[in-house]
Formats: C-alpha cells, sequence, structure tokens
C-alpha cells in the first residue's frame, strides 16, 4: 500500500523549494497526482515530492528539489 501525506500547494512548494506553479504543472504532466478539486481544496502527497536542501541555520534554499520523473507513455491517459 502506498502512503499518503496530503499537504496544500503552499506546503508542497515549500517542501521542495519550487514556486506553486511547478507545483501545478507538475500535476498537469502528470508527475504527481491530485487528490481534490476546486480552488483551496487540491491537494499533493509529499512522498511523491522531492526535498529542497535548506540551510540548517537559516531555512534558505540551498538547491531545489528536483522534479519527479515524468509518467511512462503507457501511464499517461
Amino acid at each position: 500500500m502506498t502512503s499518503l501525506a496530503l499537504v496544500d500547494e503552499e506546503a508542497a512548494a515549500y517542501y521542495t523549494g519550487r514556486p506553486r506553479v511547478t507545483i501545478r504543472r507538475w500535476a498537469h504532466e502528470g508527475r504527481i497526482r491530485r487528490y481534490g478539486k476546486g480552488r483551496g481544496r487540491v491537494r499533493y502527497n509529499v512522498f511523491e515530492l522531492n526535498p529542497a536542501h535548506r540551510d540548517e541555520d537559516t531555512g534558505e534554499v540551498l538547491e531545489a528539489g528536483g522534479p519527479p520523473p515524468l509518467p511512462s507513455r503507457s501511464d499517461a491517459a
């Protein structure tokens, strides 16, 4: 069974060190799955995201998390 830890778009963006629009684009491309519908109701599984590397003292992003892989052609619908 796959683990779920759902977070909103803002938390997903912080976790990855990427802009919120990038999170939405990844979902549109099929790299990550959306859970829910409607403005403010969409959630993303944090286990599908790669974390940013941050400075331990300041929390500043040193390196953004890499993009999740594109789905294989057989997965794409």
